[in-house]
């Protein structure tokens, strides 16, 4: 058990999102970046965690820093509607009063976050890249992209509390864990019925497996210089044979070429692989703000002045349809350099 929740320091809280009661990373990036708030704020990183028969997940928080989390579990939780959870959480921040509340800037979380907001009456600020405490103010400064990522807007809550912000996956280093750690458990009372909640699930209809390219190591991109979306089974071809998936940029799924899932962009997904191969993407800001931390970058362009290559640890100057038909033998083992 930790210190009393009667605590004066500054509540720093997370949203742990969980489906199936398997948390999903996102909650532990926020969780580092809450550590490092709480550091400049001589605050408290708190969990924050709804669903039904999740007393599994709990552990783990406290191992990613969380000195304390709230849990509300109830079979009404069991799957995700806005309307129970809304108000779950909205009922904790109006009980505890946390300064900053931060949230994954998933499908569920963006559903969540702006509900909350508006039942407490605060401030939102939407995929932020960056979160800092400002040194004067003593308050959340949430930085985030504006003006089609042109600009960087920070954003600043002077009046209202808490402080909320929602932060896409990936766009925050995953902390390391602990072996070990304690915590406290506050269990809360969601206090309402399967029968006020209007929304019901009827049946649950299993489709393809979700294709999840914001935590793959290894990702072969693609843009409008591939050509066509012919050009996409070679790229498929080379992500498969270095156990990689394929990503693309914005224009190409305008086009129709590959399906919305594999966009990597600031309207897209945010990445962060050991290796990113950007084949035909000319390097605009608007894609480069969702890779930029990839560890290992190599660009295939035949224009040399395109703003990819000063990103790059790799460039080549070529014909993607001659360079990437090379690395497929290399990787393959069909053809040794001398």
């Amino acid at each position: 058990m930790s210190d009393d929740t009667t605590t004066t320091a500054p509540r720093i809280w997370v949203f742990i999102e969980q489906e199936d009661g398997k948390p999903h990373p996102v909650s532990w990036e926020l969780m580092g970046a809450a550590g490092q708030l709480a550091a400049d704020l001589d605050g408290v990183v708190e969990g924050v965690l709804l669903g039904h028969q999740v007393s599994d997940i709990p552990p783990e928080a406290f191992c990613y820093g969380a000195k304390r989390v709230y849990v509300i579990d109830d079979p009404v939780l069991e799957i995700y509607r806005n309307l129970p959870y809304a108000l779950g959480v909205s009922k904790l921040v109006k009980q505890y009063t946390p300064e900053i509340f931060l949230v994954g800037a998933t499908t569920l979380g963006r559903d969540l976050a702006s509900s909350i907001a508006t039942r407490v009456r605060t401030g939102l600020t939407a995929d932020c890249t960056e979160l800092t405490i400002d040194p004067q103010k003593k308050i959340l400064a949430a930085t985030r992209p504006t003006f089609g990522g042109n600009l960087m807007a920070t954003i600043l809550c002077r009046k209202h509390r808490p402080q909320m912000a929602t932060v896409r996956p990936r766009v925050l280093t995953m902390p390391e864990p602990l072996a070990t750690a304690d915590g406290e458990i506050i269990h809360e009372i969601l206090g309402m019925s399967e029968e006020e909640v209007p929304v019901k699930q009827v049946r649950f209809i299993a489709g393809e497996e979700k294709f999840n390219i914001e935590y793959a190591d290894v990702i072969v991109a693609g843009g409008k210089g591939i050509g066509g979306p012919d050009g996409f089974k070679l790229l498929e071809e080379l992500a498969t044979a270095l156990g990689g998936v394929v990503g693309a940029s914005r224009p190409v799924i305008d086009a129709g070429w590959v399906g919305i899932d594999h966009q990597v962009g600031q309207t897209g997904k945010t990445v962060r692989p050991k290796l990113y191969i950007a084949a035909g993407i000319s390097g605009a800001v608007q894609h480069t703000v969702g890779m930029n931390g990839s560890d290992f970058i190599v660009a295939i362009n035949s224009d040399p002045n395109a703003p990819i290559f000063q990103m790059a640890d790799v460039s080549i100057v070529g014909d993607l349809y001659e360079v990437i038909p090379e690395m497929i033998k290399q990787v393959k083992g069909g053809h040794h350099a001398e």
